[in-house]
């Protein structure tokens, strides 16, 4: 498909959903205006159901690559959603360095990724608060800001839900060589995750 030709799709099918979330999920969008136009982001929100994806694809402003689980692949609309948004699907059973070295390669670009540090939905329940490290990788290896999200509301049809971007962290002063140390990582993934806790946590 022609490059042209996605992005007049992407356009129409952000319109569509944007819409949809509007007047189904009656949809706040608040601290649009922390989001940098420009850079290299990283998007970090948490995770209650499918809708979260897409939400902050026609919410952000940005073109944002998610990374998400091959296993979707299997279903037509996200598979449709993933060729036309340039997602990255990561095999879950194994260490995907190649689906890694994308987002890196994004990153280093100028460009976004989109991630939930839960690695699931409802991740921090299941895992008792704890949170995976790739994204705390990711924004200490490429420089790249972070951006954290609060997607608040019980995503039922008609019930209020907003989506809350918070002002950017940067993380470069953590970066003191090319290796990253283990703990470094923990740290950030925490501080990433207590943003994201906070946002989430907000009256509506």
């Amino acid at each position: 498909m022609k490059e042209i030709s996605k992005k007049i799709i992407r356009v129409i099918v952000r319109t569509v959903i944007f819409i949809y979330c509007k007047i189904v999920y009656r949809i706040k969008i608040i601290g649009k205006e922390n989001i940098p136009k420009e850079g290299a982001l990283l998007f970090c929100g948490n995770h209650r159901t499918y809708l979260d994806p897409p939400l902050i694809i026609v919410t952000a402003g940005r073109h944002i690559r998610f990374m998400a689980k091959e296993s979707l692949r299997k279903n037509p609309l996200f598979a449709f959603l993933g060729v036309m948004f340039e997602g990255i699907y990561v095999k879950r059973d194994e260490k995907d360095i190649s689906a890694l070295k994308e987002a890196l390669k994004t990153l280093k670009s100028g460009g976004c990724i989109g991630i939930f540090p839960e690695g699931t939905r409802n991740g921090l329940e299941k895992n008792d608060g704890k949170v995976k490290n790739g994204a705390a990788y990711m924004a200490l290896k490429t420089n790249a800001k972070v951006v954290p999200i609060g997607i608040v509301g019980k995503a039922k049809p008609f019930s209020k839900n907003a989506i809350i971007y918070g002002k950017p962290l940067d993380f470069s002063e953590y970066v003191s060589s090319k290796k990253i140390e283990k703990d470094v990582e923990d740290k950030v993934s925490n501080i990433i995750r207590d943003e994201i806790v906070k946002l989430a946590s907000a009256e509506i």
